[in-house]
């Protein structure tokens, strides 16, 4: 058995893919666990357009290329396009735990049903983001305070309010994106929201975000990872 896992992790846009490689593919590397993020679909084209069909054709083509690696899918839940399998099941006010299981459950049978005889069953570990990326931010409110030049009361104010960071809600202005570019003008997803996710780091986030913290538990339990 190898002794370690290659994970290639299709992600949403240029963000997901700075924080992959930048921030969780190190950490994951001293568990034997590494990840080569790669943008959903063709070379060139810009994140954001999530439809599943555009998804599943990516993850067909990473598992069909190599039979001795995985590959984990990176979207969010606030983006994902109405096609998505399991979509039209959540739950209104469903909890963040809840809308995680609801889709992967429905998006893992989805792709089994066209690539089991790739071994999809055990080789794909797809993970949704509740809500979306920056909700991570919220994991430490000193950091994040400090870095948009707000009083830490009020990112304090935004968790007590919805309960926990991936629980912040995804309208078009309750976004945890929205709400830090409301606070904080200045805001780039791909330069300060990275340098924050540095400033928190990883094990920080894991203890805030169940959902994200399940994702790397499935990843660091892969076969030939410690």
């Amino acid at each position: 058995m190898s002794s370690s896992a290659a994970v290639t992790v299709i992600v949403e846009g240029p963000t997901e893919q700075r924080f992959v490689k930048d921030i969780l593919a190190p950490y994951l590397d001293a568990k034997n666990v590494f990840m080569t993020p790669i943008i959903l679909g063709k070379p060139g084209q810009k994140g954001g357009d999530v439809r599943f069909a555009r998804a599943r054709n990516d993850i067909a083509l990473h598992l069909k290329q190599r039979q001795d690696t995985y590959v984990s899918l990176l979207v969010d839940y606030y983006g994902i396009g109405r096609d998505w399998p399991g979509l039209d099941t959540v739950q209104p006010g469903a909890p963040p735990g809840e809308i995680a299981t609801t889709i992967c459950t429905a998006t893992q049978v989805a792709i089994d049903a066209k690539l089991k005889d790739y071994r999809s069953d055990a080789r794909f570990v797809p993970h949704i983001a509740v809500h979306e990326f920056e909700a991570l931010l919220f994991s430490e409110p000193a950091a994040l305070a400090s870095a948009i030049q707000v009083d830490r009361q009020r990112i304090e104010a935004i968790i007590q309010e919805c309960g926990e960071p991936e629980a912040i809600d995804n309208s078009r202005d309750t976004a945890p994106s929205r709400r830090i570019e409301h606070l904080y003008s200045r805001f780039k997803k791909t330069s300060t929201g990275i340098a924050i996710a540095k400033a928190i780091g990883i094990d920080r986030m894991r203890a805030q975000c169940p959902v994200f913290d399940g994702w790397l538990t499935r990843l660091e339990l892969l076969p030939g990872s410690t």
